[in-house]
């Protein structure tokens, strides 16, 4: 009997409509069974249940595609996914990380990117099993968030 792998992102506390726009977009291309949008990361309805046009702009319909939810607490929607056999990768740079071409996926897998300026908080950060890091060789030390969720994802995934 075969295993299908499912695979979870998490957006916390994603201030830019675009950026959120852009990783429905990419969600969408990487095959990702479904979106948690945690603390105050916009979602594609508004608190009316009307459409976002600034966000539908950049997702480019993708948010009618890739199943999404809302989420007041991270923490418990994490401890709710490790209980359910959910791996947690947290896409950040910190000094546990590990380099992200080496992460080893199971069957259930949740990807987690944070903020575009602080990134993932460190409560947070402890309740994952891995944190996997994009190595930087510029100058700049980061990239968009989401960018970084686009490599990340295409290269953990092994797309």
């Amino acid at each position: 009997m075969k295993t299908t792998k499912q695979n979870i992102l998490i957006l916390h506390d994603i201030r830019s409509v675009e950026n959120v726009g852009a990783m429905f977009r990419t969600a969408d291309a990487a095959g990702i069974d479904k979106i948690y949008l945690t603390g105050y990361t916009p979602a594609p309805l508004d608190r009316f249940g009307r459409k976002r046009g600034d966000l539908a702009k950049s997702a480019l319909g993708a948010e009618e595609f890739v199943l999404w939810e809302q989420k007041k607490s991270t923490a418990t929607l994490l401890n709710n996914l490790k209980r359910d056999g959910f791996y947690i990768i947290a896409i950040e740079q910190d000094e546990k990380s590990m380099d992200y071409k080496k992460v080893k996926l199971g069957p259930k897998n949740v990807f987690i990117v944070g903020t575009e300026v602080t990134g993932i908080p460190k409560n947070i950060l402890k309740k994952c099993d891995i944190i996997a890091e994009i190595p930087m060789r510029g100058k700049k030390e980061s990239l968009n968030v989401s960018v970084a969720c686009g490599v990340a994802l295409f290269r953990i995934l092994d797309l």
